[in-house]
């Protein structure tokens, strides 16, 4: 195994990480997928094996060694070492690793690092285990005893590493013992378990090679038992390998098993395997690990439920534990019953042991005391034993994501296991001692790549490295650390992690130094725990100003020792002692100069007190401390009031205007805190107003005061009433005056108020001051001053006032307004004007009514009762609305219904006051509906529909909407008086529908007004594809109902190309660290452009202009709001391309004038010019006229301008500019000048007469020839339209032919369906089957054959044979031989496919190994056909592999053509055969009247009618009569098939006798019985012709009875007697056959060389009207006809994909996917070709022409005829080639010219849908094989294929030989010598041996 090694320096591959989780370590290494995982413990490096590379990394991850193992030149078909020469099929292959293996030294020596990869056959190496990039061995020459490795990488291997002391003179014996899997490739016997030899390896012995001595476990079939092996553990004397397989013995489904092996056993005798269920359908074994539970060793296994029976792993997982103890004795319990009771239970019926790998051992019933004598067996002891009891184990843990690894740890005590997903995922599971477990967390370790199964813990277990596809993760075990208090670590329930109290961390156990003692260490796990805390705080509020001290209670303290205390440290002050009792703690609070301030806007400040030990903080608790002076600063209007009501212990000093928190004050007075009997009451306080608190502005008023608790304040300053008016204090003088209930009345100076903002009320805040003490005044006292004026405009408004507020309107000048009523000069207004009306909305309603109408204006009412019943609009009384009325300004009413239209005006009536008139008129109005344009739309909608009318403006427009049926349509514009415009929604059917408006609850519709919707428009066509950047190109779409919709545009989707840049730059962003990201802002655009639609079924669309600077993402046409995709017409995208460049005319002086002599063409020259541009599509102009387009290619145009030179375009006068159109593109290629010396010079008059006359001859020639040209034209359109009426006529009749044959067909059908499905269907017995396909043509098939030897010899030949058989299972020797006898020139054909059906026979039983041999074969087939024409691959040459192909087909197919295709098969059969016995058939020719075959056409007008026989039909002692339908012209043995058809009708062909052992009787009376024949005296000879006789011969009447009877002379009648009424026979005596007498029964095969001359020539007209095609064309066509739903059901059965295609197709066609994209070849066609060669012609044909293959029927040629076509025309429809007909075409290929292209389709889809569904169909495909290599084997008589093989062998036996000999891998494994062993045996000669 070569290998490179890169410095660390030189890791550019690495990219080592820091994630977000900083305890998580990761290196991306290269390598994907990373296979295996390496820990030294003693060293701590990490080492592992990836895809071409190994790595060599320290425990921290850091890179330290990389070797590149690969790829390398090798293929799993050839042995090491690789030559090219010698191995064709080599190629650079990846080197998976599959092992990864600690090997120790010896002594003090450094061990080494065993490494085996899946290159070489799976060579192994050593490495130096300090320095993995030093190789410490190798083998130079590897032989096939040293491949330890599977060579596939989807193949698992395992070992482990075992010392004991078995080696030569007792010295120590180091091996290794490996398990893999069958990999079917290179050599195929290398057992599943086998030892290699590690140390001592002296020679001959080897490193890692395979001996005798030590050991290795056989088994029969590889295949069969192909294991996939998990994991491989030592415990004690024992190595244990982990393996799940197939149980072959009992329900064959996939399970786990657990195999034991003594470590000191060389022989395996000791070899014992169990099952493992884990209950829930858990069966297959993902990772597994050795740890420990309750302090007993147990394996920990991760399973996952399979599907069944397969062993592919579905996402149900589960964690199972079980037992060392348990596995063992499960163990032993099997070798007890195998050893000892046979294998059987204590009752002796049930199996609890048996021998296992189809061993020729067999549990026995030998001595007890032989268990405990030989714990590992002996030679006489069975092995391998397997027991039958699983050993069960419920979950511990259960997911629905695929668990992929596992991994145990024990932490004080207690279990944890840690489980990898399939998605990236770390699970730590507590795993109890009573089974049951508990997830309690997990960790992504990376996102959508699953968990290797080597989980590894380090040394100290303290950390596990967790690998995935490409990453190397270390994880710690725990993040105790990331848990920075009490509450987050126990939130956690780590059970790794607790609060170390006293150290105050989140750690383990063990790193908490103080564990031991009582509440220092608080596990997380142990919900009933909680952290240190404190209950209470004594006192938990003080004042700031004071000093005590608090105490706090503690739910638990933990346990101090007598040196250590505790302190108290509140917020950021300094820490004070602390002392202890209980659990109660006491502190000193702090200085009140050393607390902080109160935040602003509070009055106390809370700081935390923590209790602490050393720096660390065991418990937090809040202490508030409050500020009495702050209360009463934050609440100024009433400061005694909220010091007193406060939550503090806070008291008032009234005259010392102080809060505080003593209980004196400085001058005495003092209000307590309202805990005590003063209370709030006790505050001096304005407690109310004694005047009104409603105050009106400019009005001089007094306001009266009451207060009380005012004798505090004694001599002291006179009282001052204070008014807060918009922040300016008025101070108004107060006199008091004392009452007898000890209040104070305090009567303020008058004053006028007044205050600028416009509104009714203001309210004004109002205290007492004396002096500078401010009273506190009851809070919500205030002054509500109002301003009548503020707000209310008219006199309704006015009087709608509260009447408190004593508002009045006064009339006075200069306006009336509204004031106070002590303001008013003149008299109030006891009434107000009446309303007055300036606006209705809208002014128009419907008769129904059902409208709102809005009225403003003034004065109308005060409230809703005022115009309750007083409004009317155009005289019909209209109802307010009480929601929506506004005083005096606003009513709405609702319309009432009116008969007639009227107008008038809106009256508003308010009491009993005169009526407001509106001078606008509201109208009454009709709306009528008259028509709608357009009148259809499209299903989908998105229609602009115009309806008009007259007065649709009626009523408000928000009430107005528009209904097609019950759907909305949509108004898009403002609405006329006229009409109105919507759009048209969605509906899903089509019809009619009415129209429908609503003007609010009013409807208006017509019965002649309506909609019609109808089907969506369909684009089923559009052309052109492409178009330039500049668009303008006419793409032409085709469909259906094109026409329907309004608007049609072409659009395009763009994207800016610098978003698709930045699309393209995200892989590369995602190599970026995680923290990194990138925000992409794309824009997208869309272009337009606007189609016209030609007809209902065209329409043509200029492609939209494009940005050259963007990227068209779609094309779509949009009808409406029909959406068509482009790529949904026919499946191709539309593409733009760069616009065309055209240069100038005169390009080395653009400027000057291009020349140009008339008579010409000018020439254009460009670039792409035809990309996306067609010749008709260009149009040139020169000047004013156009320039003619006569050529068009990608780099020239050639145009021929008018003969004289145009105008100027402009008018201009000046020369004509050439202009190219090209859709929109229009180029200007310079200016055009004629020359004028181009004229000619005036002709001669001479020649002019000349001219003149000559023109004139012409002309008459012309005249004559359009006469006679016409009179012929007419003629023939005569005779053209005479021909289509003829061809009409005779297309009617066919149609009416058909549909009567289908009739009859059908009703024969539905007969038939009854016996199809049960069993009606004779379907063949595999045996018959395989015969019939492996051997067709061979009369002795070596199915049915024995092997005939004499019996001495049996023995010998037999051993030989089995021998031969080990060697077909070598694929070397197997390949060598196929590739030897194919290069014979005397191995023909028939000999290879006689070869290829042997080998089939003889490896049935091993059919995967047969699949990888044939895939081999086939690599080295297409190898040969790449480099000549890999077209032409599996088309006709019939080479061995071709036929190993074709028999793997039909193995494979077998359940599907009995499950799927063998109905309709059969079904097609049957009308076939019940069409073609409907008409005549010849007997001789087998020409039919009724046949799809042309050459088998019966081209005679045969006279025929039907006749029906009654054939009389014994039934037990019953005869029943039976009618049989036949034809007059039916010979005898055709009449006796129909005979049996009918009597057999269901039966298969194979129970029924045969007509040659049968006589057909004719009876008639009692006694007349004759004796019909083909051939009697009575046949009629004619020359040299002798006609067969029918029946018609005979005169055999309708309604005749017959009846069958056995010939006497025939042996094979003896089961007619059962079926047929016998009777005595007269037969006629029938002739010889006469020497050269030809026999015929319709028509002669060929002409009578005796008729005579004159009649020859009536013989030819015959002929030739036998070739007119119209003749017998209508026949086939019929027949076509009749059984073309037939044809149809059988291609569908075929090539359907609604059911999942059968795996061996899938399989199959994926493998020729691979060879295809291995060997370059993209070329689609070339693919479809391989698949049509290998699946539908080589098998599928192969089974339409002979049904017989599958079904038990006979086959006649007129059957075979027609199924011949229906062959041919399924190879038809599987080639790529265009299926062209013309008139000289076969007609058999023109009868299915129409359906070709349609079963085209279906083979493309089928071809299809298997390569774009999901791969990877390998081990399913395994899985199957296996399947039938167990089902059919027993059918398969193997060892007379393998004698018949060995005479090829014989026969070509030193050729053989040589080619064995040369091979230098077959001399390694002596295959040459092995074959001389089977030649010895067979042939029982000696030999060279």
């Amino acid at each position: 195994m070569l290998a490179s090694w890169t410095p660390p320096s030189l890791l550019l591959l690495l990219l080592f990480l820091l994630p977000s989780d900083s305890s998580v370590r990761w290196v991306s290494l290269r390598g994907a997928p990373l296979r295996h995982l390496l820990l030294d413990p003693q060293s701590g490096w990490v080492y592992v094996g990836g895809v071409d590379h190994l790595y060599q990394l320290t425990s921290d991850l850091e890179p330290a060694f990389q070797v590149k193992t690969g790829p390398h030149l090798d293929s799993p078909d050839c042995l090491p070492p690789i030559v090219p020469a010698h191995c064709p099929s080599a190629r650079p292959t990846h080197n998976h690793n599959k092992l990864l293996l600690l090997e120790a030294g010896p002594g003090a020596e450094p061990g080494s690092v065993i490494v085996c990869g899946s290159l070489y056959q799976g060579i192994c190496e050593k490495r130096n285990v300090s320095n993995i990039s030093q190789l410490v061995y190798q083998s130079s020459n590897p032989v096939d005893t040293e491949y330890v490795a599977a060579n596939d990488p989807h193949v698992s291997t395992v070992g482990i590493v075992l010392t004991t002391g078995g080696g030569a003179n007792g010295s120590t014996l180091r091996f290794l013992l490996v398990g893999r899997g069958f990999t079917g490739k290179g050599l195929g016997d290398i057992p599943p378990i086998t030892a290699r030899r590690l140390h001592p390896a002296v020679f001959p012995r080897r490193v890692f090679g395979q001996e005798d001595e030590l050991g290795k476990l056989t088994i029969g079939s590889y295949s069969e038992y192909d294991s996939h092996f998990v994991k491989a553990l030592a415990i004690g004397d024992h190595v244990y390998f982990l393996f799940s397989r197939r149980d072959v013995r009992y329900k064959r489904e996939h399970g786990t098993y657990v195999a034991r092996l003594c470590v000191a056993d060389r022989d395996f005798d000791s070899y014992v395997e169990v099952p493992l269920l884990c209950r829930g359908d858990h069966n297959l074994a993902q990772g597994a690990w050795l740890g420990r539970r309750s302090e007993k060793p147990a394996l920990f296994v991760a399973m996952a439920a399979g599907w069944a029976p397969t062993s592919v792993s579905t996402d149900k997982s589960a964690l199972c534990v079980y037992g060392v103890e348990e596995l063992d004795a499960a163990m032993e319990a099997a070798r007890v019953s195998c050893y000892t009771k046979g294998g059987r239970g204590v009752t002796g019926q049930e199996e609890e042991a048996y021998v296992v790998y189809t061993s020729s051992s067999h549990c026995l019933t030998l001595p007890e005391s032989s268990v405990s004598k030989y714990p590992c067996g002996g030679e006489h002891t069975p092995s391998p034993i397997s027991g039958a009891k699983p050993l069960e184990a419920t979950p511990v843990y259960t997911a629905a994501t695929r668990l992929t690894a596992v991994a145990s740890a024990t932490e004080a005590g207690h279990t944890v296991a840690f489980v990898g997903d399939r998605e990236g995922r770390l699970h730590k599971v507590l795993v109890r001692p009573d089974g049951s477990g508990e997830r309690y967390g997990s960790v992504l370790v990376d996102d959508g790549s699953a968990v290797n199964a080597d989980l590894l813990l380090d040394a100290g277990q303290q950390n596990l490295f967790v690998m995935t596809s490409s990453r190397l993760s270390k994880v710690p075990v725990s993040s105790c650390d990331q848990n920075v208090d009490c509450q987050s670590c126990l939130a956690t329930r780590d059970l790794y992690c607790g609060w170390c109290v006293l150290e105050g961390r989140c750690s383990r156990q063990h790193d908490c130094e103080r564990h031991l003692r009582a509440n220092n260490w608080i596990w997380s796990f142990d919900q009933s725990k909680r952290c240190v805390t404190v209950r209470s705080v004594q006192p938990a509020n003080q004042s700031k100003d004071e000093q005590t001290q608090v105490t706090l209670s503690l739910a638990l303290l933990p346990i101090l020792s007598a040196t250590e205390s505790l302190s108290c440290v509140f917020h950021g002050l300094p820490p004070g002692p602390a002392s202890v009792a209980g659990t109660s703690v006491t502190c000193r609070s702090p200085s009140p100069a050393l607390l902080p301030p109160p935040p602003s806007g509070r009055d106390h400040v809370i700081l935390p007190v923590s209790l602490r030990f050393g720096q660390v903080t065991v418990a937090t608790a809040d202490v508030t401390f409050y500020d009495c002076g702050a209360v009463s600063r934050l609440n100024r209007s009433s400061q005694c009031l909220a010091c007193v009501d406060s939550a503090w212990k806070c008291n008032w000093c009234p005259l010392d205007q102080q809060c505080t928190h003593r209980d004196t004050c400085a001058n005495r007075h003092v209000v307590l805190n309202q805990r005590d009997s003063s209370g709030p009451g006790r505050c001096p306080l304005v407690f109310g107003l004694q005047s009104s608190a409603l105050v009106p502005v400019g009005m001089t008023s007094s306001v009266v005061l009451k207060a009380q608790n005012l004798q505090v304040y004694k001599d002291e300053a006179p009282y001052v009433c204070v008014v807060d008016l918009e922040g300016v204090q008025v101070n108004l003088t107060a006199d008091v005056q004392k009452n007898q209930d000890n209040t104070n009345t305090f009567t303020c100076g008058p004053h006028q108020f007044d205050y600028a903002v416009s509104q009714l009320v203001y309210s004004a805040a109002i205290f007492l001051r004396t002096g500078t003490r401010r009273i506190d005044t009851l809070p919500g006292l205030q002054l509500q001053l109002y301003n009548c004026s503020a707000g209310q405009s008219d006199c309704s408004q006015c009087r709608a006032v509260p009447k408190e507020y004593g508002c009045v309107w006064c009339g006075g000048s200069p306006a009336p307004s509204c004031v106070y009523n002590q303001s008013c000069a003149s008299v109030p207004a006891d009434t107000c004007p009446p309303p007055q009306i300036t606006q209705v909305h809208p002014r128009s309603g419907p008769l129904e009514g059902g409208v709102l109408v809005t009225i403003s204006g003034s004065n109308m009412g005060m409230s809703y009762h005022d115009v309750m019943g007083g409004v009317t609009v155009a005289g019909v009384l209209c109802p307010p609305q009480p929601e929506e009325y506004q005083i005096s300004t606003r009513v709405v009413c609702r319309l009432q219904a009116s008969q007639k239209q009227r107008a008038g005006p809106v009256l508003v009536t308010v009491g009993t006051g005169p009526p407001g008139r509106s001078i606008i008129n509201f109208s009454y109005q009709d709306p009528r509906i008259l028509d709608l344009t357009p009148n259809r739309g499209p299903l989908s909608g998105g229609t602009r529909v115009t309806v008009r009318g007259r007065q649709l403006l009626t009523g408000q427009t928000s009430n107005l909407s528009v209904f097609l049926g019950s759907h909305p349509c949509y108004r898009l514009e403002e609405v006329s008086d006229k009409q109105l415009v919507c759009q048209t929604p969605s509906r899903n059917q089509t019809g009619k529908v009415l129209v429908r408006v609503l003007f609010g609850k009013a409807e208006r519709s017509s019965p002649n007004v309506t909609f019609r919707y109808v089907e969506d428009p369909v684009i089923t066509n559009a052309t052109p594809t492409e178009s330039f950047y500049a668009g303008g190109r006419l793409v032409l779409a085709s469909g259906r109902n094109l026409d329907v919709v309004q608007r049609a545009v072409m659009s395009v989707w763009v994207e800016p190309v610098d978003v698709q840049r930045v699309r393209r730059r995200r892989r590369r962003v995602a190599l970026l660290s995680a923290r990194q990201q990138v925000v992409f802002n794309g824009t997208v655009e869309t272009v337009s452009e606007r189609c016209s639609v030609l007809s209902s079924s065209q329409m043509t669309c200029p492609t939209p202009a494009v940005p050259s600077e963007v990227q068209v993402k779609g094309v779509w046409f949009q009808m409406d709001n029909v959406r068509v995709h482009y790529e949904s017409i026919k499946g191709k995208t539309f593409t733009y391309h760069p616009n065309p460049r055209l240069f100038p005319l005169n390009r080395e002086a653009p400027d000057a004038p291009y020349r140009f002599k008339a008579g010409g063409v000018i020439a254009v020259e460009g670039e792409d010019m035809t990309r996306a541009m067609s010749r008709q599509e260009v149009t040139v102009l020169l000047g004013d006229q156009e320039c003619e387009v006569k050529t068009l290619d990608s780099t020239h145009l050639y145009c021929e301008p008018p003969a004289v030179q145009p105008m100027s375009a402009d008018d201009s006068g000046g020369l004509p500019r050439l202009q190219v159109l090209m859709g929109h593109l229009q180029v200007d290629l310079g200016t055009v000048q004629y020359d004028g010396d181009s004229l000619l010079p005036p002709i001669p008059l001479p020649a002019q007469i000349g001219l003149g006359a000559g023109a004139a001859l012409v002309i008459l020639s012309v005249l004559v020839v359009i006469l006679v040209y016409r009179r012929k034209s007419k003629q023939a359109l005569r005779d053209y339209k005479k021909v289509l009426l003829q061809l009409e006529t005779l297309e009617i009749n066919v149609g009416d032919q058909c549909r009567k044959e289908f009739t009859d067909l059908m009703t024969e059908m539905m007969d038939l369906s009854s016996d199809v499905g049960g069993p009606g269907l004779p379907l063949l017995d595999y045996r018959t089957y395989a015969e019939r396909v492996f051997f067709p043509g061979h009369q002795a098939a070596p199915l049915s054959r024995h092997l005939d030897l004499p019996e001495s010899r049996r023995h010998t030949v037999e051993q030989g044979l089995r021998q031969l058989n080990n060697l077909l299972n070598n694929r070397l020797f197997l390949t060598r031989f196929i590739h030897t006898l194919e290069a014979q020139q005397g191995f023909s054909q028939r000999d290879r496919g006689y070869v290829a059906s042997l080998l089939t026979m003889a490896l049935h039983d091993k059919l995967e190994y047969f699949t990888e041999v044939m895939k081999t074969l086939l690599q080295d087939l297409v190898q040969q056909y790449v480099a000549k024409n890999p077209k032409l691959m599996l088309r006709r040459t019939e080479t061995v592999v071709e036929k190993m192909l074709t028999n793997w087909m039909s193995i494979c197919l077998y359940s599907f053509l009995k499950e799927v295709a063998g109905e309709p098969l059969y079904m097609l059969y049957r009308a076939i055969k019940y069409q073609v016995d409907k008409g005549p058939v010849d007997a001789v020719t087998g020409k039919a009247k009724r046949t799809l075959n042309d050459s088998h056409l019966l081209r005679e007008d045969i006279d025929y009618c039907a006749v029906t026989l009654t054939v009389l039909v014994k039934n037990g002692a019953e005869v029943q009569p039976c009618p049989v339908k036949v034809l007059d012209m039916d010979t005898i043995t055709q009449v006796k098939d129909k005979i049996l058809d009918q009597v057999y009708r269901g039966a298969a062909f194979s129970q029924r006798p045969a007509a040659d052992t049968l006589d057909l009787e004719w009876r008639s009376g009692q006694a007349g019985h004759l004796t019909l024949s083909d051939d009697d005296v009575t046949a009629v000879v004619q020359g040299r012709w002798k006609r067969l006789n029918t029946l018609q011969h005979y005169k055999v009447p309708d309604g005749a009875t017959v009846a069958l009877v056995a010939r006497s002379q025939s042996s094979s009648g003896a089961r007619v007697n059962q079926v047929f009424q016998t009777g005595e026979k007269t037969p006629m005596l029938e002739s010889e056959e006469e020497e050269g007498l030809r026999l015929w029964h319709l028509v002669k095969s060929s002409e009578d060389p005796d008729i005579p001359k004159h009649r020859k020539s009536s013989m030819r007209e015959r002929e030739r009207a036998k070739a007119i095609p119209e003749i017998y064309l209508t026949r086939l066509l019929s027949m076509k006809g009749t059984l073309q739903k037939f044809v149809d059901d059988v291609f569908v059965a075929i090539l359907s994909t609604k059911r999942p295609p059968p795996i061996a197709v899938r399989f199959f066609f994926d493998f020729l996917d691979d060879m295809a994209e291995k060997h370059g070849i993209d070329d689609p066609e070339t693919v479809h070709i391989w698949k049509t060669n290998s699946l539908p012609l080589r098998f599928w044909v192969n089974i339409l022409k002979n049904p017989q293959f599958v079904l038990d029927v006979q086959v006649s040629d007129s059957i075979d005829a027609v199924l011949s076509v229906i062959a041919q025309t399924f190879i038809d429809s599987c080639t790529t080639s265009e299926h062209k007909v013309g008139r000289d075409s076969p007609v058999n290929k023109l009868l299915y010219a129409r359906e070709i292209p349609r079963y085209k389709q279906l083979v493309e889809r089928y071809y299809s849908d298997i390569h774009s569904a999901a791969s990877g169909c390998y081990q399913e495909m395994n899985s199957t094989l296996t399947e039938l290599s167990g089902s059919f084997a027993s059918e398969m008589n193997s060892l007379v294929a393998l004698h018949e093989l060995y005479k090829y062998i014989n026969k070509y036996y030193d050729q053989v030989m040589m080619s064995l000999e040369e091979d230098s891998s077959g001399q390694k494994m002596q295959l040459a010598y092995r074959l001389q062993q089977v030649a010895a045996l067979l042939e029982n000669k000696v030999t060279d041996l």
